[in-house]
């Protein structure tokens, strides 16, 4: 089934004229709990990953813990609707402390299904993103890792490994993704409306704009960073969101280019202050606002994935060489 954003409930350009400039494109991956195959787009997914390649594995150390969840447990009680039950840590070590600690497949993208998506390193059309499922010292820091492939070539390779290394237990249920099938939607987007990321005029008529909405219609109101600009969710391209730490400049390790959005990965799909962007095809037609989304956590929150405490994971690349290092924005 495809997905449809609604039209926005205020035309943007209409209330904001200065923005056409400023438009950009992004592409909504709108995933839905599924059953992806390893040569599909997806989220949680079999990963597209030849036998003979080791499985990449995190080498730091970790931060100790006491209990956990059993993989298995957590999808046995994904499906029966229930909680999974936690566990003790086995022994006394950190996690890692005998081996590395195998990253958990977080999302594989195509170019072939995301024409937004940019190319990784000679041209590489497939990327693949992984986690290590243990937090890192006492900031709990996270490490992600990005893979790029040609699909024509991996495609090729004949055989794939069908179950990755997992760890016995994990800190928390939501370091399992679940299983999602995708349904890309390219949408107009803007940017950000705080500092320097646009004219501080505009921005300042913005910000009137929102006071006036909030004045007029209170808890219900419309505001530009939350029903105008950004969708939610996983999307492909177009502009970060800043909600939690303002803007902030993301330059290349190896070049100082200022580097662009790959990739963002949202804990959620929507949440009070976003329900505008909701689909149509996730909504009961006979009913309007927060109370026609249907679907509950299949729509709200599909992935089960978490960021940080409800922050979205943005994924940057460098325009002028993507072999160079990606960098990972929590924001």
């Amino acid at each position: 089934m495809t997905r449809t954003t609604p039209a926005r409930p205020a035309s943007v350009e209409a209330v904001f004229p200065e923005l056409a400039p400023y438009r950009g494109r992004t592409t909504r991956l709108h995933p839905r709990p599924g059953r992806p195959g390893m040569q599909d787009s997806h989220v949680g997914g079999p990963m597209m990953w030849p036998e003979c390649e080791p499985w990449p594995v995190c080498h730091e150390s970790h931060r100790r813990e006491t209990e956990g969840y059993a993989p298995d447990e957590i999808r046995i009680a994904r499906a029966a609707g229930a909680w999974p039950p936690s566990r003790p840590w086995p022994g006394t070590g950190a996690p890692g402390e005998d081996g590395p600690v195998p990253f958990v497949g977080l999302a594989q993208l195509f170019r072939r299904d995301i024409p937004g998506l940019a190319l990784g390193p000679d041209g590489a059309d497939l990327a693949q993103l992984f986690r290590c499922p243990f937090p890192h010292g006492p900031y709990l820091e996270r490490r992600y890792c990005l893979r790029w492939r040609q699909a024509g070539e991996a495609g090729r390779t004949g055989r794939f490994l069908a179950a990755p290394p997992e760890v016995p237990l994990l800190r928390w249920e939501h370091e399992l993704p679940e299983p999602c099938v995708l349904h890309p939607e390219e949408v107009d987007t803007y940017p950000w409306a705080e500092d320097d990321t646009l004219p501080a005029p505009l921005i300042a008529c913005i910000d009137a704009w929102d006071d006036v909405q909030a004045a007029e219609h209170g808890p219900d109101a419309l505001s530009y960073q939350s029903d105008l600009s950004i969708p939610p969710g996983w999307r492909v391209g177009g502009f970060p969101s800043w909600a939690s730490t303002g803007p902030l400049a993301v330059d290349c390790v190896s070049c100082a280019t200022p580097m662009r959005l790959l990739l963002t990965a949202g804990g959620g799909e929507t949440d009070a202050r976003s329900h505008s962007w909701v689909p149509r095809e996730d909504r009961d037609p006979s009913l309007r606002g927060k109370a026609s989304i249907c679907g509950g956590a299949s729509v709200g929150d599909p992935t089960r994935l978490r960021f940080g405490r409800d922050r979205d994971l943005h994924v940057f690349t460098c325009p002028a060489d993507p072999g160079h290092p990606p960098r990972w924005v929590l924001a």
